[in-house]
């Protein structure tokens, strides 16, 4: 995902002059391109957040479109009252980029660490938060936020992970229907969902017939499929690499609180708590539940189908 940022930057850049690109001292190699085409419209500020998104407010207050990237942490917790005075209360047109959201960097440490993103930008007014499947939605969704008049945050995974490719439509703040299915709906956001999605055959075998709904626009979440998925299933399992104050889990559990939907609600997600040790994010995805094998099982328990 974070080529198809860079590539999707580059082919920006070349019919918006306004665009310009500010790292924290990270991207070396994936911006090369850039870096050579665009001179002046790099900036490198160090390892210094506050004043990267300082100098994106600057830039923004100019006319420019800057695009404010580090590693999530770094680019959302660290900086986060230059985020909410600068950015967020004048409503500026910068986009930040966070890499390496959730548990991409799970083995380097609580530091580096990423499952509440979402949720701090999330509770700043007029922010709109973009997740991506995968690449093909990044390239869809990331010129969309730039023609937004207001701050956005887009979260990018790291390298390797696959093409979505569902023929369902990809629009800004718009979900997605995956597969159509009954008593149980399974509700992604992020990357997680290109796990999922190729092996729902698992679920099959197994006797499950569940929908697969899929959220890259985290904020403003598209509500308006939440009566869908009610009336065609019972239970609805949100997986997601975010905190339960955050995500697709706290939008839904909103929507349910405010209209009394009977909409029994699942969670696989990452835990209110710091995750010690260096696990790998697939070792960290298995004991989370955040894999296809443990959604099946989760689901068989629920409706008690014989394995």
């Amino acid at each position: 995902m974070r080529r198809a940022f860079s590539d999707t930057l580059l082919k920006i850049a070349e019919k918006n002059d306004k665009i310009v690109f500010l790292t924290g001292d990270l991207g070396y190699k994936v911006f090369d391109d850039f870096i050579a085409k665009f001179p002046g419209r790099y900036i490198n500020t160090g390892v210094a957040e506050a004043q990267l998104i300082n100098t994106a407010v600057g830039l923004a207050l100019e006319g420019y479109r800057p695009i404010a990237y580090s590693i999530a942490p770094f680019a959302t917790a660290r900086p986060f009252e230059q985020i909410r005075f600068g950015v967020a209360y004048h409503k500026l047109p910068v986009m930040i980029v966070g890499a390496g959201g959730g548990f991409t960097y799970a083995k380097s440490g609580v530091t580096h660490h990423a499952p509440d993103d979402l949720a701090l930008l999330g509770i700043l007014p007029d922010m709109t938060i973009v997740s991506p499947g995968g690449p093909d939605e990044l390239r869809m969704l990331m010129p969309e936020l730039l023609k937004l008049k207001g701050p956005s945050y887009l979260r990018v995974g790291k390298y390797g992970e696959p093409e979505l490719n569902h023929p369902s439509p990809v629009e800004l703040g718009k979900g997605r229907c995956l597969r159509a299915g009954k008593r149980i709906a399974i509700i992604t956001s992020g990357d997680i969902v290109c796990d999922i999605y190729p092996k729902m055959n698992i679920f099959l075998s197994a006797g499950l017939d569940p929908a697969l709904y899929h959220f890259h626009t985290i904020k403003p979440v598209d509500r308006s499929i939440f009566p869908e998925i009610e009336k065609n299933c019972s239970t609805a399992v949100i997986v997601e690499e975010s905190i339960p104050q955050g995500g697709i889990y706290r939008e839904i559990c909103e929507w349910k609180a405010e209209t009394n939907s009977k909409l029994k609600i699942l969670r696989s997600g990452a835990p209110d708590a710091f995750i010690l040790g260096s696990p790998s994010r697939e070792e960290l995805r298995t004991r989370l539940g955040l894999t296809a094998a443990a959604l099946k099982d989760l689901c068989l328990q629920e409706f008690r189908i014989a394995k």
